[in-house]
């Protein structure tokens, strides 16, 4: 493609609404790590909320999205919509609970929670394999799409994007903290949605596809791979029974609470729990993660959907897309690619707008990613256990240095990846097992430091022998694979809480006092603790409260999201029902939200 200089002149304007503010926050981020990593503990919900959004809307996830949806039609989406059970899960059980522990970052956690050597090592270790590792592969993954985004857009070799988004990253993330990754993710995710819009809106009308009725009237009439009707929001349990299992039965069954994913942890972690920790008070937290799932869920996907069901009709194989783009690279050519070949259709300056909003896609998540990388690298490993007595000003030294590490180490992997889904399946079994143990901790005392390395080791163990295997022809299918991680992995952390060595009793008191975890699977801690049932009920949330709130939330984000889906179908009766099930369940979300911020009064410390 070829920019005219309207579009270049939008792409700079983008760049500098999006950078310029965050310029300002230098000086702030550079006082101390608190500044630094957690903003001073003082922004509010809003913002919070959408720097979550934003972060989790990075420049590969249209091309993910396109990639299910090619591959296993719009239901092939619940693969992630199942995540909605965890983040829901979060607001109203965990957001509170982790703002209340005061740590910096949630690896922090692991030495309040537990005690002994057992305690330091899951911290350190934890701090380098996801901060340095898996931090690094996910960085490579968002990378690889913005190489496959130049590649069709500029015709650019890899290193060459790899060097223009490092330098633009690189500079803001070491200068301005997480301060200035905040403001970033504000005003970038609002550019990002309009261009995503757009895009979708060109694509729908395309003479090829003649608008959405005619986007419905093909489609309907296209098979894709195993027979599947491209449209359906559900899976079709009776024909393909395989596929309805893999995105439909696994991830609502199992995958929500078994699977530990960045931005959909089970208990909330990573990036999520470093914005709650720097919420201003326990009610900005659960502000925060509540509008984020909202958002996420709702408001984002369906662009990404259009846009990618226009990419069928448009190009129906891969070849196709070689085809209209000659000089792109083999090696890059997947069903991922598909997005980035619908933007050639759409008309001068908008070229610039989604130009400047795939930059702000990118940016925002790695941003993000290289800022909690390196809280985790600083805070929990270096200063921890390498340089305990240095100055604030050396550490958020380092933590600068490191951010450059992080970012020419996963840029390396960008030329060893092939595809955002492989990615994604990939981290989703190395996970896998480990989602149960993060829900759990939280209310059951047994649960202990070795507990967790237990998970950690085991899970990745079985993950590299079901690779082995299926290296030599075993075969085993991904569900398959993820039950049987799922099964050895809980077996071996459960199993290790019993009959492992117990958690010091004065540092699980001494957390049961911070904290106040409720439930009964700390009565034994609280009575040691001396508080009574009526001090702890006093404080405590209500838990059937809190679960009628689980469920509204889940409802609602999905009622609203297949309403919009039924909408844009052109079904009308489906999506005027699913309308009023958002309408009552959004009453009963009110109603739950208004008591339990209530219950007690927010507590801002």
């Amino acid at each position: 493609m070829h920019l005219q200089a309207i579009d270049w002149i939008i792409v700079a304007a983008s760049l500098v609404v999006c950078f310029f503010p965050a310029l300002f926050f230098g000086k702030r981020a550079g006082k101390n790590t608190s500044e630094f990593f957690v903003s001073g503990r003082a922004v509010p919900w809003w913002l919070a909320g959408l720097s979550m959004v934003a972060t989790t809307f990075s420049s590969d996830t249209p091309n993910l999205v396109t990639d299910i949806v090619r591959r296993n039609g719009v239901a092939g989406n619940w693969v992630w919509w199942a995540f909605v059970l965890t983040g829901v899960a979060t607001v109203f059980f965990y957001a509170r609970l982790w703002r209340r522990s005061g740590v910096m970052t949630d690896l922090e956690f692991y030495e309040m929670r537990y005690s002994g050597k057992a305690a330091g090592f899951v911290r350190g270790f934890r701090s380098v394999y996801l901060g340095f590792f898996f931090n690094c592969m996910i960085m490579a993954t968002v990378n690889l799409a913005a190489c496959k985004i130049a590649a069709i857009l500029f015709g650019l070799p890899r290193w060459q994007t790899l060097l223009a988004v490092g330098a633009l990253n690189v500079v803001f993330a070491t200068h301005s903290g997480l301060w200035g990754v905040l403001v970033i993710d504000m005003v970038q995710f609002f550019i990002k949605m309009t261009a995503v819009i757009a895009a979708a809106y060109f694509a729908v009308t395309l003479p090829e596809v003649g608008g959405l009725s005619g986007l419905v009237e093909k489609l309907s009439a296209m098979k894709g791979p195993g027979g599947i009707n491209y449209l359906d929001i559900l899976p079709d349990f009776t024909n393909n029974w395989d596929l309805a299992i893999a995105v439909f039965i696994m991830p609502i069954a199992v995958q929500w609470w078994a699977v530990w994913y960045p931005g959909a942890e089970p208990g909330g972690g990573s990036y999520i729990a470093q914005r709650m920790l720097a919420s201003k008070s326990e009610k900005d937290a659960l502000g925060a993660v509540l509008f984020f799932n909202v958002a996420h869920y709702v408001l984002r996907p369906w662009p990404w959907i259009i846009t990618g069901l226009c990419s069928i009709i448009i190009y129906p194989q891969l070849s196709d897309i070689q085809a209209a783009f000659p000089n792109l690279d083999p090696n890059l050519l997947g069903h991922d690619i598909a997005f980035p070949a619908m933007l050639k259709f759409l008309p001068v300056g908008f070229i610039g707008l989604m130009v400047g909003g795939l930059i702000a896609a990118n940016s925002s998540t790695i941003l993000t990613h290289l800022n909690w990388g390196a809280s985790y690298l600083v805070h929990d490993f270096y200063r921890r256990f390498m340089k305990k007595d240095s100055t604030e000003h050396h550490y958020v030294l380092a933590g600068r240095v490191v951010t450059v590490i992080l970012f020419v180490f996963s840029s390396s992997l960008v030329f060893v990846l092939e595809s955002a889904k492989d990615s994604f399946d990939v981290i989703l079994q190395v996970g896998a097992g480990t989602g149960l143990l993060y829900l759990i901790r939280w209310f059951w005392w047994r649960v202990n430091a070795w507990s967790e390395v237990a998970a950690m080791v085991s899970s990745f163990a079985v993950s590299i022998i079901i690779l082995i295997l299926n290296k030599n022809g075993a075969a085993i299918s991904t569900h398959a694979a993820l039950l049987i991680t799922i099964a050895v992995t809980t077996i071996s952390w459960v199993s290790t809480a019993f009959f492992g060595p117990e958690t010091d009793r004065a540092t699980l008191v001494a957390f049961y006092k911070k904290v106040r975890p409720f439930g009964p699977g700390w009565k034994k801690i609280r009575e040691e603790a001396g508080i009574s049932e009526a001090e702890a009920k006093a404080t405590h949330e209500n838990i059937p409260m809190a679960l009628l709130g689980w469920v509204a939330g889940c409802t609602v984000i999905w009622s609203s999201l297949f309403a919009v889906g039924n909408f844009l179908y052109g079904r009308t009766g489906y999506a005027v029902g699913l309308l009023l099930v958002f309408i009552i369940s959004g009453l009963a979300l009110l109603y739950v939200i208004n008591r339990l911020w209530l219950h007690g009064g927010p507590r801002t410390e």
